[in-house]
């Protein structure tokens, strides 16, 4: 078929044939990844059949074939039976958030709790009232002061891990930390399994890098080591994934003995543990990290955003002396420190024990929007204050349409479409972040809303 013949062709996605170079597969895979990282195909979309786009580019259906399948293998599209081809959810961080040029009730994007701001300011004026305070704006310590690194050790400590000066990084970030990491000690085509429900970030992240995410099932504590092992036995994988403390965003809390179960398999196949517990500081005092339970092939990331202070940027990475070389050499290569100055803010929080007081304030706030929420959502006794929820939908209630409905309400929530790795799962999810509203009234609000949509018989929406 002539290409002009598809001038007035309706068509989700019509690539610009001159802009092709040969291989032809991998300049229209290119193209396609391009786009999609850019926002311009939403996540969802339902790509051109095969032999359709191979008419309107004028090129062999092998070449679209093989085009479609780079994407899919770099998770960027899905295939189902029947239907065709869509591109995937959650393969860029806008999906994340919303343009609120409207008023709504927050409860997707999980926000700090900012009302213990003042004791993080209390903490800068002092570190700017030191004598040696204007050393702070000058280019040097890229991996931290020995007074900053002296005090991430004793933070880390608190949570069970237990390191030297020598075995911490000062990241901006965990976002950074991550990007260290993964740029680091991972290759392209390296495999690293993943919940079946993942962190969007890190979903992008490594797809940025051309780093595979495989999907592992779960229960109701998280990972299951059965499931890891039979992965590993079937597959090439390098390392694994996860977030044991209010994983987000399933928000489950994995028990002592199920890290001890899936340290095993670790250590079975030698795989590299990418430990992100941002919420480490929520856990029972004795909860013990998988830096603690295998030490020598973990790599830990403690961010203080939610913990602490979101506007400093600030995450301390813990790991074994066998990556120290590679991973400070991917952190100064890509100039991802910290600011000098918000570390010591950090540092100075630590020392003074102001960072032990927001700690304690930020738990009884989540504690007490926790009360609110089991008033609308009944759960079982819980072991942490934690920050979100993830809520099984109705059978016949799709993610995107709770999604679209809570919207329509003015409360904006995220649905599972947008975590999932795979199709493994094909339950239905929204996760409620209950600490994101300014005020407890208008969390009430939104959860008799939500309640009303989620359980209601017949949900009426226009996805």
């Amino acid at each position: 078929m002539p290409v002009n013949s598809f001038e007035n062709y309706p068509m989700s996605w019509k690539p610009k044939r001159e802009e092709l170079a040969k291989p032809y597969y991998l300049s229209l895979a290119n193209m396609l990844e391009r786009e999609i990282a850019e926002g311009k195909l939403k996540a969802h979309t339902k790509l051109p059949p095969q032999r359709e786009l191979a008419d309107f580019l004028d090129l062999n259906l092998s070449t679209i074939t093989r085009a479609y399948k780079v994407c899919e293998l770099k998770g960027l599209l899905y295939a189902v039976t029947g239907s065709g081809t869509f591109v995937s959810s959650g393969v860029h961080s806008a999906d994340t958030f919303i343009e609120k040029k409207n008023r709504y009730i927050e409860m997707g994007m999980i926000k700090p709790v900012y009302e213990t701001n003042g004791l993080v300011l209390e903490a800068a004026q002092s570190v700017l009232g030191h004598a040696d305070a204007v050393g702070l704006f000058e280019y040097n310590s890229p991996l931290g002061t020995d007074r900053q690194l002296a005090a991430a050790v004793r933070w880390l400590q608190k949570y069970n891990v237990n390191v030297e000066k020598r075995g911490v990084m000062i990241a901006a970030g965990a976002q950074n930390a991550l990007s260290v990491i993964l740029i680091s000690l991972f290759q392209t085509g390296d495999k690293i399994a993943v919940d079946e429900f993942t962190y969007t970030n890190f979903k992008g992240l490594a797809n940025l890098l051309h780093i595979q995410l495989i999907a592992v099932c779960a229960d109701e504590y998280g990972m299951q080591p059965s499931a890891l092992a039979a992965l590993c036995k079937n597959s090439e994988i390098q390392g694994v994934y996860l977030m044991p403390t209010c994983s987000n965003p399933t928000s489950i809390f994995m028990p002592q003995n199920r890290r001890k179960e899936l340290a095993e398999v670790v250590r079975q196949y030698g795989l590299l543990v990418i430990e992100d517990d941002i919420y480490s500081f929520l856990a029972p005092p004795d909860t013990e990290p998988f830096f603690s339970i295998i030490p020598k092939q973990t790599i830990h990331i403690c961010s203080l955003s939610k913990s602490l202070c979101a506007g400093l940027r600030v995450a301390f990475v813990a790991f074994p002396e066998q990556y120290r070389d590679r991973l400070v050499s991917g952190m100064l290569n890509m100039n991802l420190k910290t600011v000098s100055f918000n570390a010591e803010i950090i540092g100075e929080l630590i020392d003074s024990g102001k960072a032990d007081e927001i700690v304690k304030r930020k738990i009884e706030l989540a504690e007490q929007r926790n009360q609110i929420y089991k008033a609308f959502f009944p759960v079982e006794e819980e072991e942490i204050a934690r920050f979100f929820h993830w809520v099984r939908l109705p059978e016949k209630l799709s993610s995107e349409e709770a999604e679209l409905a809570a919207l329509q309400k003015g409360v904006h929530i995220l649905g599972s479409h947008r975590f999932q790795q795979g199709n493994q799962n094909n339950a239905a999810y929204v996760r409620l972040s209950i600490i994101s509203p300014d005020t407890e009234e208008e969390l009430s609000h939104a959860l008799e809303i939500l309640r009303k949509i989620l359980w209601e018989p017949q949900v009426s929406v226009w996805v």
